[in-house]
């Protein structure tokens, strides 16, 4: 099944729902970053959520998430926009766990107390910047708070990742459900009790239910009405011009000193781990491109 979301209103708009299968962008992260189990995890679902969240955004819009915990994983990264292209990294992708009292990947072990930040780019002279503390540390019920306090819009966030025993991903998926302005309290409460009876989310996509499935177990009977459906995939930003840019930018007493010291300058993306090197006659070129100004 190819990665996609889905995106969804209930209850003549009272309700906005999206859902979403990633199991290969997840994929994709995991091979490129070399994530163990626990560390997968808790990338992944931050992919997850934050490929939705890209998924409300309109046009050349994009949006950068960090989870930022004291815990043995360090920082959690993911950019994605309104394309659904989405990537992301953990500062140590080698921590793994003995699994939590629930039998689950200690996640929240993992990723430990700190922050949560979004940083949104609408196009705009300046960000939107949203910053919450973490609650759990287990991502989802982490993004439920952000939502509720960040932007004021109550939610439920789920997402869950199923690893083999060989670290590589098995299933991955979410959904993220919010309450619209004016939403009937007999709703809300019908709402919440579906969501508290779901399966977990990584077990369904194991099964081969699709995201209109999820939506499915979510609302029953109810009249769901599907505003839209978009591909996902682990879509890095990263190139050699980029790299060329960012090298000009030192300036050409730092090149000068890399082909004098170094003979030449290696540099590896944080997103996909693609190495990119500069021989002494390509930096030569970026240092003469500097002099004549770029």
């Amino acid at each position: 099944m190819k990665d996609y979301i889905v995106k969804s209103t209930v209850y003549n708009g009272m309700i906005r729902a999206y859902a979403i299968s990633t199991t290969n962008t997840v994929k994709e992260a995991q091979v490129r970053q070399d994530t163990w189990a626990t560390a997968s995890a808790a990338l992944g679902r931050t992919i997850t959520i934050s490929a939705m969240m890209g998924a409300m955004l309109k046009g050349d819009d994009s949006l950068t998430v960090k989870v930022e915990g004291n815990g043995p994983i360090g920082a959690i990264v993911a950019d994605s926009d309104a394309t659904g292209d989405v990537r992301g990294y953990v500062t140590n992708p080698h921590v793994d766990f003995d699994l939590n009292n629930q039998g689950k990947l200690d996640v929240a072990r993992a990723v430990g107390e700190g922050n949560i930040s979004v940083v949104k780019d609408l196009g705009l002279k300046d960000y939107f910047t949203g910053h919450v503390p973490i609650v759990s540390g287990e991502i989802g019920e982490d993004f439920t708070y952000y939502f509720a306090n960040s932007e004021q819009i109550p939610s439920a966030v789920g997402a869950g990742v199923l690893v083999n025993p060989d670290h590589s991903i098995l299933a991955s998926g979410g959904f993220i459900v919010q309450v619209m302005p004016g939403a009937d309290d007999a709703v809300i409460a019908r709402v919440e009790e579906r969501i508290g009876a779901m399966p977990p989310i990584s077990q369904l996509i194991r099964e081969g239910v699709s995201p209109e499935g999820i939506l499915e177990r979510l609302f029953q009977e109810d009249d769901v009405k599907i505003q839209g459906r978009l591909p996902v995939r682990f879509q890095c930003k990263c190139s050699r011009e980029r790299l060329q840019q960012a090298l000009i930018g030192l300036g050409k007493e730092e090149i000068q000193s890399m082909i004098e010291e170094d003979h030449g300058a290696e540099a590896t993306c944080h997103f996909c781990n693609e190495v990119y090197r500069f021989n002494e006659e390509e930096l030569s070129e970026l240092k003469m491109r500097v002099q004549k100004g770029g």
